[in-house]
């Protein structure tokens, strides 16, 4: 039964030796200094993965307004998803290829990817590159979450993997904080451009610190769990398949509305608070408020994920965030819209966190960069569908309040999927109570 593999993955000592062969550990609890130094880089990359996605908010309404693209507020919301489809395949193939390929060479592979085209964004001619290079940056961007989290669960013990895999999610929302503190002052002085520019940072400082200090593949210990688990071969055909299809299923889509509604978000919200008569300064600080909500978020539920389990923790994030969007429709006060979008960062955000560390608890190891895909890479359909979405609502004379209502009815769905979940891992964990009996 899933339930039994997975308890027993989770209680096998993976982080007690260094993986980096930098000798005993010397950290609290077996955690070694290199594999700590690991969990940092790879969380350093998180950052700017989450700042390459923010940003195009950032720069929307500049697109629209000073290239001379001819960009309306449909086609910003299609060009907005070119990122998303590229993270969609990223995600599917590069957390596949983590289990077979390697941890490191994927995780590098993927930022250098990332990096290189986000940079070559500055200098699109036509919305047609941009998209395209967007395209090619998501496919980076999609894969070093699932193959930097497979990674860090494999480095750290296994009654922290929930929290440092939460907190090590806090990078993206750092990551978009970041966009929008300096596109404050560096969109008006040097024009959007400059904030593609930014990722030269990742290529110049982050990833080579990831050369020296990432492990490769843990592959003595993920070999083991192979030869243990013979009949579940690393590959998408086992995630369908019993034991793990219903669970694979549910954690899938649950993922899916709730990037719909993080991603909705960030990719609208300056748009947004512009087009409710704010101007371009305080519709950023708006979105600062989401993501630094965002990074409460990421705290806030780690805590509360060890405390109370994953699943609870993230059907009450899920249900915050639905209904701090909802108030944003009655158009309270702005004092209160800054609250509103603080929760909804910390719902989104935090349910996102949640099921990633869930996911990578529940599967076996050899599993774990798969599921993770799996899970995140069907997910990005609602990150596609987002931008588009939001944007079709606008152009249709809905409103504004059409995309706050259609973000909050995707985190209601999230309450009620984790609702689900949180079921059927209550049942296993009677039925195999009742088998040792």
């Amino acid at each position: 039964m899933n339930h039994k593999l997975s308890a027993a993955v989770q209680q096998r000592p993976s982080a007690g030796s260094d993986p980096a062969g930098s000798g005993p550990a010397s950290g609290p609890a077996g955690f070694p200094r290199r594999s700590a130094m690991a969990v940092l880089v790879c969380w350093l990359l998180v950052v700017f993965d989450g700042y390459d996605l923010i940003v195009y908010g950032t720069v929307q309404a500049s697109l629209i307004n000073d290239t001379g693209w001819g960009l309306t507020k449909a086609t910003a919301g299609t060009v907005g998803s070119m990122a998303f489809v590229g993270m969609m395949i990223g995600a599917i193939f590069a957390g596949r290829m983590s289990d077979s390929w390697g941890r490191r060479r994927t995780i590098i592979g993927c930022a250098v990817l990332f990096s290189v085209f986000t940079i070559l964004c500055a200098f699109a001619p036509n919305a047609a590159v941009f998209g395209g290079l967007r395209l090619l940056a998501g496919i980076g961007l999609g894969g070093l979450v699932p193959s930097a989290n497979a990674l860090v669960a494999e480095l750290v013990p296994a009654r922290w993997r929930s929290t440092i895999a939460t907190l090590m999610m806090s990078g993206v929302p750092i990551g978009g904080s970041i966009a929008a503190l300096v596109g404050i002052p560096l969109i008006p002085a040097f024009g959007w451009p400059i904030m593609f520019l930014v990722a030269v940072l990742a290529l110049v400082v982050v990833i080579p610190l990831g050369l020296r200090y990432l492990p490769e593949t843990l592959a003595s210990e993920r070999d083991g769990d192979a030869a243990r688990g013979a009949n579940d071969p690393a590959g998408f055909g086992s995630l369908l398949r019993a034991p793990f299809m219903g669970m694979s299923v549910l954690y899938a889509i649950a993922t899916l509305v709730t990037l719909f509604a993080w991603y909705g978000l960030g990719t609208w919200l300056p748009n947004l608070m512009q087009l409710a008569g704010y101007n371009l300064g305080s519709a950023l600080t708006f979105a600062l408020a989401l993501n630094l909500g965002a990074v409460a978020g990421s705290v806030i539920t780690a805590w509360a994920g060890t405390r109370f389990g994953p699943i609870p923790t993230a059907i009450a994030a899920a249900a915050v965030a639905a209904a701090g969007l909802l108030v944003l429709v009655t158009g309270p006060p702005v004092a209160v819209v800054y609250l509103m979008l603080v929760l909804a960062g910390v719902g989104t955000h935090g349910t996102q966190c949640l099921i990633i560390a869930a996911v990578a608890s529940h599967y076996p190891a050899h599993l774990r960069g798969t599921a993770l895909g799996w899970a995140l890479g069907v997910g990005r359909i609602g990150a596609v569908a987002a931008p588009q979405v939001g944007g079709l609502l606008l152009a249709s004379g809905l409103g504004v309040n059409s995309n706050f209502l259609a973000f909050a009815g995707s985190a209601a769905v999230a309450a009620v999927l984790l609702g689900f979940i949180g079921t059927k891992i209550t049942s296993s964990s009677k039925a195999v109570g009742a088998s040792n009996v």
